[in-house]
């Protein structure tokens, strides 16, 4: 055997050892199973309110998801009906866009003037002038002319533009004008409208009704007869500049030639030559030598021949002392604009003698002699614009002038504000209000206002009109043709006297 002990055998367990086993066993089992009790309770606890929790919450749930169901299925339907409304209003509201579409023709008659051979024929002339110019405007409007009404509406004073025609030799009585226009308005939609004697009256009327059918969807297109008067120009500049999609629907009814100002606004220009004259009228009542039978610039020809000039003083001799300039008598006149409205001319009263006005005119130095013979030379003829006659001198300060003329932009005084009460345009107009001008700053700024153009010229029959009546720039002195002074004159050739000369390169105003 090796030398290896044996290994003992455990002791062989006595009575009492295995029964206290076995209950220390029991003990720890029972209180195993104990705590196992105690856990199945708190779950079932647990599970128990967990499940009356979500119970709860699911039928608050279902509770909402019946209310939500409920409100998707009214909100279809309502959607449904708003889109079935949406639908009807938009059908609608194009068929009263494209229902009864139209053309408006408007006429400012005062200048825009039918042939004389339509007018001579009444009544009958008249109904056959619309039922043209209807079908002329038609042809213009092509593939679209078939669902297009035309609705044509001229504007005059009436009296005045009959007794204009009549002295022109355009009608033999002036009751052919109004026979005229009583058959031209018995067409469908053509109307005409006495506007009676108040001043661009006619302009006026043209220009809110032009304004009214612009706002109107229906109206595809207005025509504006007025290529005569450049002052529609500023009110077509505003149509185009509020709705660029507008330059597309306004044009320019033509007879006599259209304004450079107006061409300028790059509107369609149409022209119906055998409706509307396109020549000047001429006064023919003149018989005062190569007065006669002269054309002017619009001329109206219901005038008395203009009385001669009353004889002008002497100029005053100029002082032999250069140090100092002296006032110069000089004959100064002031043109307008070519006069847009015939009819306008015919209720101006004859012309006066014209007035001297002092400037102060530095003169170059001179031999005494020269001077003497110089002042004893006779003055150019009084030159007699028209039937209104030179506007009044106004004397002003050169200093104030300067100082005026230093305002710039939006800071420039108003003219109508200042010259005439508040501004119609209150805080849309773009000049100054709130200044408060001295007498001499009053006649700087009536000066200025008078290099500007009246619309109706010789024919203005406003007796404080604040603008100009013929060219305020030219001087005349003896010996001298009339010289223009104003390097951006506003005026026509003809709005001076006979013979003026002009700065060689005359500026165009419209950058002034």
């Amino acid at each position: 055997m090796s030398g290896e002990p044996f290994e003992q055998a455990p002791p062989r367990p006595t009575f009492e050892t295995t029964f206290n086993t076995f209950v220390d066993r029991y003990q720890r089992i029972q209180a195993h199973r104990d705590t196992t009790d105690e856990l199945i309770k708190d779950v079932l606890i647990y599970a128990q309110n967990i499940h009356s929790t979500l119970a709860a919450e699911n039928a608050d749930l279902r509770r909402q998801v019946g209310d939500l169901q409920l409100d998707l299925s009214h909100n279809v339907k309502s959607r449904r009906e708003l889109q079935q409304q949406v639908h009807e209003l938009e059908t609608e509201n194009e068929l009263l866009k494209t229902a009864n579409p139209y053309v408006a023709v408007l006429i400012d008659g005062d200048g825009l003037l039918f042939k004389e051979h339509w007018i001579r024929q009444g009544i009958d002339g008249g109904r056959k002038a619309a039922a043209e110019l209807r079908a002329a405007v038609l042809d213009y409007c092509g593939s679209q002319a078939g669902r297009l009404e035309i609705i044509i509406e001229v504007y005059a004073n009436l009296a005045s533009l009959s007794r204009v025609m009549k002295s022109d030799g355009s009608i033999d009585n002036e009751a052919d004008l109004g026979n005229f226009f009583l058959g031209f308005s018995r067409n469908t939609h053509c109307t005409f409208v006495d506007v009676g004697s108040g001043k661009e009256e006619a302009d006026e009327r043209v220009r809110e009704t032009a304004n009214w059918h612009l706002r109107n969807h229906n109206c595809k297109h207005v025509v504006l007869g007025c290529s005569h008067d450049s002052g529609y120009a500023p009110f077509i500049n505003n149509v185009i500049r509020r709705d660029g999609r507008d330059r597309q629907r306004v044009s320019i009814l033509e007879g006599f030639p259209t304004h450079r100002l107006l061409k300028d606004t790059g509107l369609n220009i149409m022209s119906f030559p055998d409706l509307f004259r396109s020549d000047k009228l001429v006064d023919r009542t003149f018989t005062n030598g190569k007065h006669s039978k002269s054309a002017y610039n619009h001329v109206v020809p219901n005038m008395e021949p203009l009385p001669a000039p009353a004889p002008t003083a002497p100029a005053v001799p100029v002082p032999a002392q250069p140090a100092a300039p002296s006032p110069v008598q000089v004959q100064v006149s002031v043109p307008a604009p070519a006069p847009a409205s015939y009819a306008a001319r015919a209720m101006v009263k004859s012309a006066s003698p014209p007035p001297q006005m002092t400037l102060p005119i530095p003169p170059k130095p001179k031999p005494a002699a020269a001077q003497v013979a110089q002042a004893n030379k006779p003055l150019p003829p009084a030159w007699n614009p028209g039937p209104r006659g030179l506007d009044p001198p106004i004397l002003y300060s050169k200093a104030v002038m300067d100082k005026i003329k230093t305002r710039k932009e939006n800071d420039k005084l108003c003219n109508n504000h200042y010259l005439r009460g508040p501004c119609a345009k209150g805080n849309d107009c773009c000049f100054e209000h709130n200044y408060k001008p001295s007498e001499e700053e009053k006649k700087a700024i009536a000066f200025l206002a008078r290099l500007n153009p009246c619309t109706n010229g010789q024919y203005c029959e406003l007796e404080n009109c604040i603008y100009g009546h013929h060219c305020p720039s030219v001087e005349m002195r003896p010996g001298q043709p009339p010289k223009c002074t104003h390097p951006y004159c506003k005026f026509e050739v003809e709005d001076h006297p006979p013979g003026t000369v002009f700065p060689k390169a005359r500026k165009d105003y419209d950058n002034y």
